[in-house]
Protein backbone atom coordinates (compact mmCIF):
# COMPACT_ATOMS: atom_id res chain seq x y z
CA UNK A 1 0.00 0.00 0.00
CA UNK A 2 1.58 3.26 -1.20
CA UNK A 3 0.43 5.18 1.95
CA UNK A 4 1.75 2.62 4.45
CA UNK A 5 5.08 2.72 2.31
CA UNK A 6 5.04 6.55 2.59
CA UNK A 7 4.47 6.69 6.44
CA UNK A 8 7.43 3.48 6.77
CA UNK A 9 9.74 5.89 5.05
CA UNK A 10 9.55 9.49 6.49
CA UNK A 11 9.35 8.22 9.80
CA UNK A 12 12.67 6.02 10.23
CA UNK A 13 13.06 7.01 14.19
CA UNK A 14 9.65 5.28 14.55
CA UNK A 15 9.98 2.45 12.86
CA UNK A 16 13.18 1.30 13.97
CA UNK A 17 11.75 1.91 17.54
CA UNK A 18 9.12 -0.11 16.37
CA UNK A 19 11.24 -3.02 14.73
CA UNK A 20 13.72 -3.04 17.85
CA UNK A 21 10.35 -4.39 19.44
CA UNK A 22 10.40 -1.22 22.39
CA UNK A 23 11.97 -3.00 25.06
CA UNK A 24 10.07 -3.75 27.92
CA UNK A 25 6.53 -2.45 27.00
CA UNK A 26 3.85 -4.60 26.24
CA UNK A 27 2.94 -4.53 23.14
CA UNK A 28 5.84 -1.54 22.37
CA UNK A 29 3.69 0.81 23.81
CA UNK A 30 2.98 2.45 27.58
CA UNK A 31 -0.51 1.48 27.32
CA UNK A 32 -1.67 -1.31 24.78
CA UNK A 33 -4.29 1.33 22.99
CA UNK A 34 -1.19 3.56 20.93
CA UNK A 35 -0.91 -0.11 18.83
CA UNK A 36 -4.02 1.04 17.30
CA UNK A 37 -2.81 4.53 15.10
CA UNK A 38 -2.97 3.24 11.83
CA UNK A 39 0.52 2.96 9.66
CA UNK A 40 1.87 0.12 11.97
CA UNK A 41 3.18 1.44 14.61
CA UNK A 42 3.03 4.47 16.86
CA UNK A 43 4.73 8.45 15.35
CA UNK A 44 6.98 8.84 18.95
CA UNK A 45 5.26 12.11 19.90
CA UNK A 46 7.94 14.41 21.52
CA UNK A 47 5.89 17.51 22.81
CA UNK A 48 2.45 19.43 22.19
CA UNK A 49 1.69 22.70 22.39
CA UNK A 50 -2.38 24.12 21.15
CA UNK A 51 -3.71 22.44 18.46
CA UNK A 52 -0.42 20.84 17.32
CA UNK A 53 2.17 18.25 18.33
CA UNK A 54 5.64 17.36 17.09
CA UNK A 55 7.71 13.78 16.67
CA UNK A 56 10.49 12.40 16.72
CA UNK A 57 10.79 12.41 12.86
CA UNK A 58 10.72 16.14 12.50
CA UNK A 59 6.88 16.02 11.69
CA UNK A 60 4.57 18.85 12.77
CA UNK A 61 0.85 17.95 12.70
CA UNK A 62 -2.51 19.96 13.20
CA UNK A 63 -4.03 17.88 16.32
CA UNK A 64 -7.72 16.63 15.84
CA UNK A 65 -7.46 13.90 18.22
CA UNK A 66 -6.34 15.61 21.37
CA UNK A 67 -5.46 13.05 23.51
CA UNK A 68 -9.20 10.80 22.74
CA UNK A 69 -10.72 14.03 24.32
CA UNK A 70 -8.26 14.32 27.13
CA UNK A 71 -6.83 17.63 25.85
CA UNK A 72 -9.88 19.07 24.83
CA UNK A 73 -8.49 22.37 26.81
CA UNK A 74 -5.79 22.05 23.43
CA UNK A 75 -2.31 21.42 24.41
CA UNK A 76 -0.55 22.47 27.57
CA UNK A 77 -2.54 25.30 28.22
CA UNK A 78 -0.63 28.60 30.01
CA UNK A 79 -3.43 28.42 32.76
CA UNK A 80 -3.32 24.88 33.81
CA UNK A 81 0.98 24.94 33.34
CA UNK A 82 0.93 28.04 36.02
CA UNK A 83 -0.98 26.29 38.36
CA UNK A 84 0.76 22.53 38.40
CA UNK A 85 3.80 24.01 38.38
CA UNK A 86 3.12 26.00 41.32
CA UNK A 87 1.66 23.05 42.95
CA UNK A 88 4.14 20.23 41.77
CA UNK A 89 6.59 23.09 44.29
CA UNK A 90 4.22 22.76 47.21
CA UNK A 91 3.35 19.30 47.02
CA UNK A 92 1.04 16.94 45.04
CA UNK A 93 -0.57 14.15 47.14
CA UNK A 94 -0.88 15.03 50.69
CA UNK A 95 -4.46 13.33 51.82
CA UNK A 96 -5.78 16.71 52.78
CA UNK A 97 -7.98 18.93 50.93
CA UNK A 98 -6.86 22.28 49.83
CA UNK A 99 -8.56 25.70 48.66
CA UNK A 100 -8.41 23.79 44.93
CA UNK A 101 -10.83 21.77 45.82
CA UNK A 102 -13.88 24.05 47.10
CA UNK A 103 -13.03 26.27 43.80
CA UNK A 104 -13.71 22.96 41.69
CA UNK A 105 -16.56 21.45 43.82
CA UNK A 106 -18.51 24.55 43.38
CA UNK A 107 -17.34 25.03 40.13
CA UNK A 108 -18.66 21.67 39.12
CA UNK A 109 -22.02 21.93 41.10
CA UNK A 110 -22.90 25.45 39.52
CA UNK A 111 -22.29 23.45 35.70
CA UNK A 112 -24.33 20.79 36.30
CA UNK A 113 -26.64 21.30 39.13
CA UNK A 114 -25.75 18.52 41.18
CA UNK A 115 -24.54 19.81 45.07
CA UNK A 116 -22.41 17.16 46.16
CA UNK A 117 -19.01 16.08 44.57
CA UNK A 118 -16.02 13.02 44.95
CA UNK A 119 -13.14 13.91 42.89
CA UNK A 120 -11.43 11.10 41.36
CA UNK A 121 -8.42 10.03 39.55
CA UNK A 122 -10.27 9.28 36.30
CA UNK A 123 -13.72 9.04 34.10
CA UNK A 124 -13.32 5.73 34.87
CA UNK A 125 -12.95 5.79 38.45
CA UNK A 126 -15.94 8.15 38.70
CA UNK A 127 -17.99 5.29 37.01
CA UNK A 128 -17.28 3.00 39.33
CA UNK A 129 -18.04 4.82 42.17
CA UNK A 130 -21.25 5.74 41.06
CA UNK A 131 -22.31 2.56 39.95
CA UNK A 132 -21.11 0.80 43.58
CA UNK A 133 -23.06 3.90 45.50
CA UNK A 134 -26.25 3.44 43.23
CA UNK A 135 -26.14 -0.53 44.50
CA UNK A 136 -25.97 0.43 47.97
CA UNK A 137 -28.92 3.09 47.65
CA UNK A 138 -31.21 1.11 45.95
CA UNK A 139 -30.23 -2.71 47.18
CA UNK A 140 -30.44 -3.69 43.73
CA UNK A 141 -27.50 -5.74 41.94
CA UNK A 142 -28.18 -4.98 38.39
CA UNK A 143 -26.73 -2.46 35.97
CA UNK A 144 -28.52 -0.96 32.66
CA UNK A 145 -25.79 0.55 30.18
CA UNK A 146 -26.67 0.76 26.24
CA UNK A 147 -24.78 -1.52 23.36
CA UNK A 148 -21.11 0.25 22.23
CA UNK A 149 -21.81 3.24 25.03
CA UNK A 150 -18.32 3.78 26.68
CA UNK A 151 -17.64 3.94 30.27
CA UNK A 152 -13.95 3.73 30.55
CA UNK A 153 -12.85 0.46 32.03
CA UNK A 154 -15.65 -0.29 33.83
CA UNK A 155 -16.71 -4.42 33.85
CA UNK A 156 -20.36 -4.06 34.18
CA UNK A 157 -20.19 -1.83 30.93
CA UNK A 158 -18.90 -3.93 28.61
CA UNK A 159 -22.21 -5.77 28.32
CA UNK A 160 -24.33 -5.51 24.50
CA UNK A 161 -27.84 -6.80 23.75
CA UNK A 162 -27.61 -9.84 21.24
CA UNK A 163 -30.95 -8.93 19.38
CA UNK A 164 -32.39 -11.37 20.98
CA UNK A 165 -33.22 -10.89 24.38
CA UNK A 166 -30.22 -11.42 25.78
CA UNK A 167 -26.86 -9.33 27.54
CA UNK A 168 -24.01 -10.66 26.72
CA UNK A 169 -19.74 -9.23 27.06
CA UNK A 170 -19.10 -7.14 24.20
CA UNK A 171 -16.34 -8.97 21.37
CA UNK A 172 -12.56 -7.98 22.81
CA UNK A 173 -13.43 -8.05 26.45
CA UNK A 174 -11.10 -9.29 28.44
CA UNK A 175 -11.24 -11.83 31.68
CA UNK A 176 -14.64 -10.38 32.97
CA UNK A 177 -14.95 -11.47 36.76
CA UNK A 178 -18.50 -12.73 36.19
CA UNK A 179 -20.29 -13.91 33.35
CA UNK A 180 -22.30 -9.65 32.35
CA UNK A 181 -25.62 -11.32 31.95
CA UNK A 182 -25.40 -11.60 36.41
CA UNK A 183 -24.52 -7.58 36.95
CA UNK A 184 -26.10 -5.95 33.37
CA UNK A 185 -29.37 -5.53 31.21
CA UNK A 186 -28.15 -4.03 27.83
CA UNK A 187 -30.20 -2.63 25.59
CA UNK A 188 -29.85 -0.25 22.32
CA UNK A 189 -29.62 3.40 22.76
CA UNK A 190 -32.76 5.05 21.51
CA UNK A 191 -35.01 1.89 22.19
CA UNK A 192 -37.31 3.51 24.97
CA UNK A 193 -39.50 0.21 24.86
CA UNK A 194 -36.46 -1.68 25.51
CA UNK A 195 -35.77 0.15 28.81
CA UNK A 196 -39.01 -0.39 29.97
CA UNK A 197 -38.98 -4.22 29.54
CA UNK A 198 -35.47 -4.13 31.70
CA UNK A 199 -36.65 -2.06 34.13
CA UNK A 200 -39.71 -3.73 35.02
CA UNK A 201 -37.89 -6.66 36.73
CA UNK A 202 -37.28 -4.25 39.57
CA UNK A 203 -33.89 -5.21 40.12
CA UNK A 204 -31.94 -2.54 38.40
CA UNK A 205 -30.26 0.41 40.28
CA UNK A 206 -29.23 2.46 37.63
CA UNK A 207 -29.14 3.34 34.38
CA UNK A 208 -25.71 4.77 33.31
CA UNK A 209 -25.73 6.71 30.05
CA UNK A 210 -24.10 8.71 27.91
CA UNK A 211 -26.03 11.88 27.00
CA UNK A 212 -25.06 11.12 23.18
CA UNK A 213 -23.55 8.17 22.63
CA UNK A 214 -19.57 9.05 21.24
CA UNK A 215 -17.60 5.73 20.72
CA UNK A 216 -19.59 4.15 18.22
CA UNK A 217 -19.87 7.51 16.39
CA UNK A 218 -21.74 10.28 17.42
CA UNK A 219 -25.44 9.00 17.97
CA UNK A 220 -27.80 11.86 18.85
CA UNK A 221 -30.57 11.42 21.24
CA UNK A 222 -34.14 10.70 19.06
CA UNK A 223 -36.58 13.50 20.27
CA UNK A 224 -38.29 12.16 23.75
CA UNK A 225 -35.54 9.50 24.34
CA UNK A 226 -34.16 11.78 27.41
CA UNK A 227 -37.86 12.61 28.62
CA UNK A 228 -38.94 8.93 28.84
CA UNK A 229 -35.79 7.47 30.32
CA UNK A 230 -36.29 10.13 33.56
CA UNK A 231 -39.84 9.09 33.37
CA UNK A 232 -39.18 4.92 33.17
CA UNK A 233 -36.01 5.27 35.87
CA UNK A 234 -38.49 7.67 38.42
CA UNK A 235 -41.29 5.55 38.06
CA UNK A 236 -39.20 2.00 38.50
CA UNK A 237 -37.24 3.41 41.86
CA UNK A 238 -34.08 3.61 39.14
CA UNK A 239 -31.32 6.07 39.79
CA UNK A 240 -30.44 7.61 36.60
CA UNK A 241 -26.19 8.36 35.74
CA UNK A 242 -24.71 10.13 33.18
CA UNK A 243 -21.59 9.97 32.08
CA UNK A 244 -20.38 13.80 30.62
CA UNK A 245 -16.84 12.37 29.89
CA UNK A 246 -17.28 13.12 26.18
CA UNK A 247 -20.83 15.17 25.73
CA UNK A 248 -18.69 17.84 27.59
CA UNK A 249 -17.89 18.61 23.84
CA UNK A 250 -21.60 20.48 23.87
CA UNK A 251 -20.76 23.22 26.01
CA UNK A 252 -19.07 24.27 29.14
CA UNK A 253 -22.41 22.63 31.24
CA UNK A 254 -22.50 19.80 28.94
CA UNK A 255 -25.27 17.85 27.01
CA UNK A 256 -26.71 17.89 30.63
CA UNK A 257 -27.62 22.06 29.71
CA UNK A 258 -28.00 20.78 25.92
CA UNK A 259 -31.13 18.42 26.68
CA UNK A 260 -32.24 19.64 30.18
CA UNK A 261 -31.28 16.31 31.95
CA UNK A 262 -32.01 15.65 35.60
CA UNK A 263 -29.47 13.08 37.10
CA UNK A 264 -29.52 11.66 39.97
CA UNK A 265 -25.77 11.28 39.66
CA UNK A 266 -22.87 12.76 37.25
CA UNK A 267 -19.57 11.48 36.36
CA UNK A 268 -17.04 13.62 34.54
CA UNK A 269 -13.10 12.62 33.56
CA UNK A 270 -10.58 13.54 30.56
CA UNK A 271 -10.76 17.10 29.87
CA UNK A 272 -11.90 18.75 32.86
CA UNK A 273 -8.00 18.98 34.20
CA UNK A 274 -6.32 19.81 31.19
CA UNK A 275 -4.74 16.62 30.42
CA UNK A 276 -3.64 15.77 33.47
CA UNK A 277 -5.57 12.80 35.15
CA UNK A 278 -8.43 13.50 36.70
CA UNK A 279 -12.20 12.50 37.24
CA UNK A 280 -15.26 13.46 39.33
CA UNK A 281 -18.86 12.06 40.75
CA UNK A 282 -21.58 14.96 41.32
CA UNK A 283 -24.48 13.52 43.49
CA UNK A 284 -28.02 15.37 44.50
CA UNK A 285 -28.51 15.81 48.44
CA UNK A 286 -30.79 13.80 49.47
CA UNK A 287 -28.56 10.66 47.77
CA UNK A 288 -25.54 12.11 49.75
CA UNK A 289 -27.31 12.87 52.79
CA UNK A 290 -28.58 8.88 52.39
CA UNK A 291 -25.53 7.47 52.28
CA UNK A 292 -23.29 9.24 55.05
CA UNK A 293 -26.03 8.64 57.42
CA UNK A 294 -25.53 4.99 56.43
CA UNK A 295 -23.11 3.26 59.36
CA UNK A 296 -22.64 0.48 57.11
CA UNK A 297 -21.52 2.45 53.99
CA UNK A 298 -17.61 2.87 54.49
CA UNK A 299 -16.73 5.80 52.41
CA UNK A 300 -13.88 7.07 54.23
CA UNK A 301 -11.96 3.84 53.87
CA UNK A 302 -12.56 0.26 52.96
CA UNK A 303 -15.73 0.53 50.86
CA UNK A 304 -14.31 0.56 47.01
CA UNK A 305 -14.50 4.39 46.53
CA UNK A 306 -11.82 5.86 46.35
CA UNK A 307 -8.67 6.20 46.11
CA UNK A 308 -5.21 7.06 48.06
CA UNK A 309 -4.13 9.68 44.84
CA UNK A 310 -7.95 10.42 44.30
CA UNK A 311 -8.48 13.97 45.25
CA UNK A 312 -4.91 15.08 45.36
CA UNK A 313 -3.72 18.33 45.26
CA UNK A 314 -1.91 18.69 41.72
CA UNK A 315 -5.47 17.19 39.84
CA UNK A 316 -7.28 19.59 41.82
CA UNK A 317 -4.81 22.74 41.25
CA UNK A 318 -5.21 21.59 37.18
CA UNK A 319 -9.17 21.15 37.67
CA UNK A 320 -9.14 24.73 39.30
CA UNK A 321 -7.44 26.67 36.11
CA UNK A 322 -8.78 24.57 33.49
CA UNK A 323 -12.89 24.88 34.38
CA UNK A 324 -12.42 28.43 35.48
CA UNK A 325 -9.57 29.71 32.73
CA UNK A 326 -10.02 27.52 29.69
CA UNK A 327 -13.17 25.74 29.45
CA UNK A 328 -15.31 28.38 30.11
CA UNK A 329 -18.05 29.37 27.66
CA UNK A 330 -15.80 31.65 25.41
CA UNK A 331 -13.49 29.10 25.11
CA UNK A 332 -16.09 26.69 23.96
CA UNK A 333 -17.66 29.20 21.74
CA UNK A 334 -14.32 28.81 19.79
CA UNK A 335 -14.17 25.47 19.79
CA UNK A 336 -17.73 24.90 18.48
CA UNK A 337 -17.01 27.47 15.76
CA UNK A 338 -13.84 25.50 14.74
CA UNK A 339 -16.49 22.55 15.21
CA UNK A 340 -18.92 24.28 12.83
CA UNK A 341 -15.83 24.78 10.15
CA UNK A 342 -14.83 21.22 10.54
CA UNK A 343 -18.74 19.43 9.31
CA UNK A 344 -19.08 21.85 6.77
CA UNK A 345 -15.85 21.39 4.94
CA UNK A 346 -16.06 17.54 6.05
CA UNK A 347 -19.83 17.69 4.41
CA UNK A 348 -19.32 19.87 1.09
CA UNK A 349 -16.41 17.12 0.31
CA UNK A 350 -18.66 14.00 1.01
CA UNK A 351 -21.36 16.23 -1.13
CA UNK A 352 -19.12 17.35 -3.84
CA UNK A 353 -18.15 13.36 -4.38
CA UNK A 354 -21.62 11.94 -4.44
CA UNK A 355 -20.73 9.53 -1.03
CA UNK A 356 -23.34 8.24 0.70
CA UNK A 357 -21.69 9.42 3.38
CA UNK A 358 -22.79 11.62 6.92
CA UNK A 359 -21.21 13.86 9.45
CA UNK A 360 -22.25 14.56 12.75
CA UNK A 361 -21.69 17.07 15.42
CA UNK A 362 -21.98 17.59 19.19
CA UNK A 363 -20.19 20.77 19.65
CA UNK A 364 -17.00 20.77 19.38
CA UNK A 365 -16.85 17.15 18.43
CA UNK A 366 -17.57 15.83 14.61
CA UNK A 367 -17.65 12.70 13.23
CA UNK A 368 -18.12 11.10 9.84
CA UNK A 369 -19.41 7.41 9.58
CA UNK A 370 -19.79 6.08 6.35
CA UNK A 371 -23.51 5.60 5.94
CA UNK A 372 -26.47 7.81 4.14
CA UNK A 373 -27.81 8.61 7.59
CA UNK A 374 -27.17 8.60 10.98
CA UNK A 375 -27.18 5.33 12.89
CA UNK A 376 -29.44 5.33 15.81
CA UNK A 377 -27.69 3.12 18.14
CA UNK A 378 -24.30 1.36 18.69
CA UNK A 379 -25.13 -2.12 16.99
CA UNK A 380 -26.48 -0.12 13.66
CA UNK A 381 -23.71 2.20 14.00
CA UNK A 382 -20.84 -0.56 14.06
CA UNK A 383 -22.35 -2.50 11.60
CA UNK A 384 -21.54 0.13 9.30
CA UNK A 385 -17.94 0.57 10.17
CA UNK A 386 -15.06 -0.29 7.76
CA UNK A 387 -11.88 -0.90 9.30
CA UNK A 388 -9.55 -0.85 6.02
CA UNK A 389 -11.59 2.24 5.03
CA UNK A 390 -11.19 3.65 7.93
CA UNK A 391 -7.45 2.85 8.50
CA UNK A 392 -6.77 4.18 4.85
CA UNK A 393 -8.53 8.00 5.76
CA UNK A 394 -6.62 8.10 8.66
CA UNK A 395 -2.86 6.76 7.63
CA UNK A 396 -3.67 9.48 4.27
CA UNK A 397 -4.53 12.20 6.82
CA UNK A 398 -1.26 11.42 9.22
CA UNK A 399 1.00 11.64 5.91
CA UNK A 400 0.01 14.69 5.58
CA UNK A 401 0.42 16.33 8.99
CA UNK A 402 -2.96 15.57 10.29
CA UNK A 403 -3.82 13.53 13.66
CA UNK A 404 -7.75 12.07 13.57
CA UNK A 405 -8.76 9.80 16.70
CA UNK A 406 -7.30 5.92 15.39
CA UNK A 407 -10.42 4.17 17.70
CA UNK A 408 -13.04 6.21 14.94
CA UNK A 409 -13.02 9.31 12.65
CA UNK A 410 -13.78 11.74 15.75
CA UNK A 411 -12.54 15.13 14.94
CA UNK A 412 -12.20 17.32 18.07
CA UNK A 413 -12.06 21.01 17.81
CA UNK A 414 -10.35 23.22 21.02
CA UNK A 415 -10.38 26.26 22.25
CA UNK A 416 -7.20 27.18 20.64
CA UNK A 417 -8.20 25.28 16.95
CA UNK A 418 -8.26 28.42 14.43
CA UNK A 419 -9.93 28.18 11.20
CA UNK A 420 -7.12 27.60 9.41
CA UNK A 421 -6.64 24.30 11.08
CA UNK A 422 -10.18 23.29 10.20
CA UNK A 423 -9.37 24.09 6.20
CA UNK A 424 -6.20 21.95 6.28
CA UNK A 425 -8.13 18.86 7.87
CA UNK A 426 -10.60 19.48 4.80
CA UNK A 427 -7.89 20.08 2.23
CA UNK A 428 -6.77 16.72 3.19
CA UNK A 429 -9.85 15.03 3.63
CA UNK A 430 -10.64 16.24 -0.13
CA UNK A 431 -7.29 14.91 -1.18
CA UNK A 432 -8.20 11.15 0.24
CA UNK A 433 -11.30 10.94 -1.41
CA UNK A 434 -9.90 11.98 -4.66
CA UNK A 435 -7.34 9.42 -4.44
CA UNK A 436 -10.25 7.05 -3.80
CA UNK A 437 -12.93 8.06 -5.99
CA UNK A 438 -11.05 10.40 -8.57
Amino acid sequence: MAETERFERTHPHAAARHAAGSGALLGGVPMPWMMRWAGGFPIIATHAKDARLWDTDGHEYVDFCLGDTGAMTGHAPDAVIAAATERLAEGTTLMLPTEDADVVGAELARRFNLPRWQITLSATDANRAALRMARHLTGRDKVLCFSYSYHGGVDETFAVADGRGATVAREGSIGPPVDVALTTRAVEFNDVEGVRAALAHGDVACVIAEPAMTNMGIILPEPGFHEQLRALTREAGTLLVIDETHTLSAGPRGATALYGLEPDMLTIGKAIAGGVPAGAVGITEALARQLLADPSADVQDTGGIGGTLAGNALSLAAMRAALTEVLTADGFARATAAGDRLRAGVEHAIESFGLPWHAVQLGCRVEYRFTATPPANGSASRASADEDLERFMHLHALNRGVLVTPFHNMLLASPVTTTADADEHTQVFEEALKDLFG
